[in-house]
């Protein structure tokens, strides 16, 4: 089972195990990270669970969709690394994957 850090606001890292086939948002609301609010349950429809993938796994991730590329240009928080984290389905190759939860819109 893959390993994910999670940081969230405060800057507090803690990792948490993933079950493959879950998005990476699902476990982060899963594991009690309350300011991750996830408003349209990830249908990429809102851009409340935007988070910064560490650089080291963007190759990793699948490709962004025009939808969730909008939707991130929403933010006045988007980087480089942006994603949305209900596009981001976990699999073993995300091991060790590092996420901070972006701040709030």
């Amino acid at each position: 089972m893959p390993s994910i850090t999670v940081v969230n606001r405060e800057g507090e890292e803690r990792s948490v195990e993933a079950d493959i086939g879950l998005s990476v948002m699902e476990v982060i609301r899963d594991n009690g990270f309350d300011e991750l609010l996830a408003l349209c349950g990830g249908c990429c429809s809102c851009a409340t669970c935007h988070v910064f993938v560490d650089e080291g796994f963007k190759g990793k991730l699948p490709e962004m969709s025009e939808d969730e590329d909008d939707l991130l240009d929403s933010s006045d928080h988007r980087k480089d690394n942006s994603r949305l984290s209900c596009q981001i389905p976990v699999s073993a190759e995300l091991d060790g994957m590092r996420v901070q939860i972006a701040p709030e819109d």
